[in-house]
């Protein structure tokens, strides 16, 4: 099997944000698929809970500088690295004032989920695309982990298929159990719109998208899903199967082997000799 280029666009990593399903999958996975003889990229949020000095983050010049406008506002994009030098990876951490510094993830400290959540889902998938448009890398495969990677597919497939970075990528989405109880914002439809998406492209869904439909919307534009142990959803994985994409129950623990192999599964979806 030849080998791949693997970009990680993941919610929750460990050792910087405490251990969940996902923060463990966000490190176990990359890992194990480097040490099986793929190349690989990995991005995170850069949380405010995340301590700079002690992980040993910093920014990235060349990388960062760049503004994203959401909702006719700039928003500067800051890019910080950092290394796990026990599993010789590094991770780039997606940052920003007005949406990850000095904030948790989800829910702020009283435990309230944040009204821009949507809009913070919206920036962290513009800034990881953008930034590796800059390091000139060409990912075979984008896995999205969590619903803060939710939008990276509809972004690959309208917004950025013509970039030469992406123009061959195939994407595929992965559902933990983690969820938010309210919608993501009232304006999100029209913070969503960019590069080739209107609200023609987002019939269907309702003005402020729930938690599900932000999860079908990464399902629809998507060439695989992985769904966790604790990630079934029976709604989903029925619009998955609809959708004929391929689905992966992922393994209680992490096996390369079986994600390499379903990678290439993806991978070969219109590609076959």
């Amino acid at each position: 099997m030849k080998a791949k280029k693997i970009l990680f666009i993941t919610q929750e990593m460990t050792p910087y944000v405490c251990e969940s399903e996902l923060a463990t999958a966000g490190r176990e996975i990359p890992q194990a698929i480097q040490e099986y003889g793929h190349e690989i990229r990995t991005f995170m949020p850069k949380w405010g809970h995340i301590n700079e000095r002690r992980n040993q983050l910093h920014e990235v010049i060349r990388l960062s500088g760049m503004n994203l406008i959401i909702d006719e506002t700039d928003h500067p994009l800051i890019i910080k690295v950092a290394s796990i030098q026990a599993a010789h990876m590094q991770v780039y951490f997606i940052d920003n004032d007005d949406y990850f510094a000095k904030r948790m993830m989800a829910v702020d400290e009283n435990g309230n989920e944040y009204d821009d959540n949507g809009e913070r889902a919206i920036f962290y998938a513009r800034g990881v695309l953008e930034t590796v448009k800059k390091l000139r890398w060409a990912p075979d495969i984008i896995l999205c982990q969590g619903w803060m990677s939710s939008i990276v597919p509809l972004y690959i497939k309208k917004s950025y298929c013509e970039e030469p970075s992406f123009r061959d990528s195939k994407v595929i989405y992965s559902l933990f159990g983690d969820k938010l109880t309210r919608p993501v914002g009232t304006n999100f439809r029209k913070c969503l719109e960019f590069r080739g998406i209107s609200e023609d492209t987002l019939q269907g869904y309702s003005s402020e998208f729930s938690f599900d439909e932000l999860n079908k919307l990464a399902i629809e534009y998507s060439d695989g899903l992985i769904i966790s142990p604790i990630g079934e959803n029976t709604e989903l994985e029925s619009f998955a199967e609809e959708k004929q994409i391929p689905i992966l129950k992922a393994p209680e623990q992490v096996n390369a082997e079986i994600y390499s192999d379903f990678f290439e599964k993806v991978w070969n979806i219109g590609n076959e000799e």
